[in-house]
C-alpha cells in the first residue's frame, strides 16, 4: 500500500536533516516535512553520512580569511513517534561524528587544523498543534494532509570535541537551544512548508585559554516546496535565509554580523516497508561572514514498531 510505504520517511527528517550539517553552522539547517503527520508508536533508526566544503564559519567572532576546510560526518541518530493529548509528535536524539580537515589566514599567517571527534550532539521535541492528529497505524491509511501547524524545541550539550588552546574546534562548548514554529500546506501531491526559528546560545567561557565568547541570538526562515509520488518518492527544492549571531570576545564586539541565503533540493525513496534512503545537497548562495560551503549527504533510515507489518 503506497501510504504505508511513504509513512516511515518523514518523521526522522528532523534528525536526518542535521546529518550533513557542519559543526558551528545548525541554524542554517533545511529540514523539509519535519511536522509531517506519522502514526504514532513507531521507532526510526537513522544512519547518515555527510560532507562539507568551503568557507566554513565555525565561530563568526574569529576573523579567519580565505578558509578552505573540509567536514566528514557520520551521524547515528533514532526518533519516536508519540502521541501527546490527541496530538502527534516525535522525539529526536542525534550523535554525530566528525572529521575536519583544512587551512585558513589568521592574523596574515596560514593556520593548519586536522581533528577528529564527536560534535555536540542534540535532542529534539516536535509536537503538531494543529493539522495532525494522533493516530494509530491502522487508522493512518485515512489520514490526509491539509494544513498542519508544529513546533519544536532543540538542545545542543557541549559534551563534543573541544580544545581550548585552538581557535577552530568540532564542538562549541556552549549550550544552544532552537525553538521553531513551523506551517505545512499540502495541494494534491505539492506541500509547501515553512519555518521559523531563534537559535539562543550560552557563553562560551572557556575560550583560547579562559576567555568568553558570548553570542546574540541568530534568527532563521526556511521554505520548502515539495512533490510527492505514489510509489512514495518525493522530492524538495529548499531553501533558508538567516541573521543575527553577532559576538562579543571578552566584552570586546567582533564585526560578527550574519546574514546569508543557503538553496538545496532534497531526495527521499522508500526500499521497501522498513527501509528508505534520502540524498541531499545545498549550497551558499549569498554570505556576510564566512559560510560560502557546499555540502551533500546521504541518509538510511529503519523503522520499526506497534503493529507495523513483518
Amino acid at each position: 500500500m503506497h501510504v504505508k510505504r511513504a509513512i516511515g520517511i518523514a518523521p526522522a527528517l528532523a534528525a536526518a536533516a542535521l546529518l550533513a550539517a557542519a559543526p558551528g553552522v545548525r541554524s542554517q539547517e533545511l529540514e523539509p516535512r519535519a511536522y509531517a503527520n506519522t502514526p504514532t508508536g513507531l521507532n526510526f533508526l537513522l544512519a547518515g553520512y555527510g560532507y562539507t566544503e568551503g568557507d566554513l564559519s565555525f565561530d563568526p567572532s574569529i576573523p579567519l580569511e580565505d578558509a578552505d576546510l573540509r567536514t566528514n560526518s557520520a551521524t547515528v541518530a533514532w526518533a519516536r513517534s508519540l502521541g501527546v493529548r490527541g496530538r502527534s509528535a516525535k522525539v529526536d536524539v542525534i550523535l554525530p561524528y566528525t572529521w575536519l580537515s583544512g587551512q585558513a589566514l589568521f592574523e596574515g599567517a596560514v593556520r593548519q587544523r586536522d581533528v577528529s571527534g564527536f560534535a555536540d550532539p542534540r535532542f529534539r521535541y516536535s509536537v503538531n498543534l494543529h493539522g495532525a492528529p494522533a493516530l494509530s497505524l491502522e487508522e493512518f491509511p485515512g489520514y490526509k494532509q491539509d494544513v498542519i501547524v508544529g513546533a519544536s524545541l532543540q538542545v545542543s550539550v557541549p559534551v563534543g570535541q573541544y580544545d581550548d588552546t585552538r581557535l577552530v574546534n568540532i564542538g562549541t562548548n556552549r549550550w544552544a537551544f532552537k525553538p521553531e514554529l513551523g506551517v505545512s500546506r499540502a495541494w494534491g501531491p505539492w506541500i509547501v512548508d515553512m519555518a521559523v526559528a531563534v537559535a539562543l546560545y550560552t557563553d562560551n567561557t572557556d575560550f583560547l585559554g579562559g576567555g568568553t565568547v558570548a553570542q546574540d541570538p541568530m534568527y532563521a526562515v526556511q521554505a520548502h516546496l515539495v512533490r510527492g509520488f505514489s510509489s512514495g518518492i518525493w522530492v524538495a527544492l529548499d531553501g533558508t535565509w538567516y541573521r543575527g549571531g553577532e559576538t562579543t570576545v571578552n566584552g570586546v564586539e567582533a564585526d560578527s554580523l550574519q546574514k546569508n541565503t543557503r538553496f538545496g533540493l532534497t531526495v527521499a525513496v522508500p526500499v521497501d516497508r522498513r527501509n528508505s534512503v534520502k540524498v541531499y545537497g545545498s549550497t551558499g548562495v549569498s554570505s556576510r561572514t564566512g559560510d560560502e560551503y557546499d555540502g551533500l549527504g546521504i541518509a538510511w533510515q529503519y523503522r520499526w514498531g506497534r503493529g507495523y507489518p513483518e
